[in-house]
């Protein structure tokens, strides 16, 4: 019995389905409805990171439909599990034999997707994790550089380890500080990268002159951060890093408080960085800081809608009544460079959908995405592309609840900034 994927791609190989160009007319708008499937963490801790999912994908379908196109995107929940996500990616390969897989939000739920994705030469396109816990983290041996290989059918766009460091060692630079650092790492994806001794924090702020206290990699859901809070003051800290979820910094930045410590600079990734989990710290969430990757404030615009970042923005609080967020953006960018793919590409043929997603040079609303390798090391260099990356703090307004302040863009001059950092009260 033949299936939908080998019918069409015998066809587009005969003739019977040929290519046109341009968004209104892809290769196979006439034949087929072209499927995408799309993972990401809709319940679970990490559901924070979903919450635009259905603002862009109705807006992605309404653009499509006008411009007369026939889009079905098949959304999983991965529950922020990764057992969970490799398991809805098979279904979505075997049952609904989806044309290209689209998956967002940290290391639990893309590197499953994509893992899943390479072993059955399926295209696939991920965002929102830093990228070397996304490529090493899926190596067979994430330890041994000499042994890692590009993937043949994965590709992933976001900032890396590199961009973030920076940003963060240059807000800390505009507060005086004893330079002494805590980390807190949880044992995932990011944490284990981020604390890493080669390519994570460790080497670079020993070689800027902070002391980094590390006191071992916890469990994620942990409800007593005494250990860590009791290393750090020890250490004399007055700068806290680390890559948490966000009920994890809650517990951690309570305890803080109730426990006497307070560093003058907290610069936190993941937890943070959404204004719900801010306000639920009270005033105590003032002058905390975080990478920024998208604001309304970003000089993009989308290839799909025309919309700037601003108006994408204020669409969403509109369709919501809910604060924008920061993930709005890439979610929005990753149905752009599914638009512009699928344009290029015989939706049932992978290797002509692997090849456009490598041949790809679009604008978007989170910047330039083209797999060109530039500013990667070679390994990485195939299917990685990067975006750029700034730093904010979150400060509390006279009104109640918070903003994000950009105070730091030495790594992206063209997005500007609100502020200078200010310490911790």
């Amino acid at each position: 019995m033949i299936t939908r994927r080998e019918l069409l791609k015998t066809a587009a190989a005969t003739g019977l389905i040929a290519g046109t160009g341009g968004l209104a007319m892809p290769s196979i708008a006439r034949a087929a409805t072209i499927k995408l499937g799309y993972v990401s963490p809709q319940t679970g801790p990490l559901a924070a990171f979903a919450e635009a999912d259905k603002f862009i994908i109705d807006g992605f379908l309404a653009a499509t439909k006008a411009a007369g196109l026939d889009y079905q995107v098949v959304v999983k929940d991965s529950q922020s599990n990764p057992n969970r996500a490799a398991e809805v990616t098979k279904q979505l390969i075997v049952d609904d034999e989806v044309s290209l897989m689209l998956v967002a939000s940290t290391p639990e739920t893309t590197n499953p997707v994509t893992t899943t994705c390479e072993a059955e030469e399926v295209p696939c396109i991920s965002t929102v994790a830093p990228w070397q816990p996304w490529f090493i983290g899926q190596q067979g041996n994430p330890a041994d550089p000499a042994s890692w290989k590009p993937f043949k059918s994965a590709f992933h766009f976001f900032w890396g380890l590199e961009d973030v460091i920076a940003v963060y060692t240059n807000m800390w630079a505009q507060v005086e500080t004893h330079r002494h650092v805590g980390g807190l790492f949880p044992n995932d994806g990011d944490g284990n990268a981020w604390g890493d001794k080669v390519v994570g924090f460790p080497p670079v702020l020993d070689k800027g002159g902070y002391t980094l206290n590390d006191p071992g990699r916890y469990q994620n859901l942990t409800d007593d951060f005494s250990a860590q809070i009791n290393a750090f003051k020890s250490a004399n800290c007055d700068i806290i890093t680390g890559v948490m979820i966000p009920p994890d910094f809650t517990t951690f930045w309570n305890q803080a408080q109730q426990q006497g410590f307070k560093p003058k600079v907290a610069s936190i990734g993941k937890a943070i960085l959404f204004p719900q989990a801010v306000e639920a710290l009270g005033k105590t969430g003032n002058n905390l800081s975080s990478e920024v990757w998208w604001t309304p404030s970003h000089p993009f615009k989308s290839s799909l809608t025309g919309d700037s970042s601003a108006q994408l923005a204020e669409g969403f609080t509109k369709a919501t009544g809910r604060p924008w967020t920061q993930p709005i953006g890439f979610v929005h960018a990753l149905f752009e460079l599914a638009a512009d793919v699928m344009k290029r590409a015989d939706a049932g043929d992978n290797a002509a959908v692997i090849n456009a997603i490598a041949a790809t040079k679009l604008d978007t609303i989170v910047g330039p995405i083209a797999w060109n390798g530039a500013n990667l090391p070679p390994f990485a260099a195939k299917n990685v592309t990067k975006t750029p990356l700034v730093g904010g703090q979150w400060r509390l307004k006279d009104s109640g609840g918070y903003d994000l302040v950009i105070t730091d863009n030495k790594t992206a001059p063209n997005i500007p900034t609100g502020g200078k950092m200010e310490a911790i009260a």
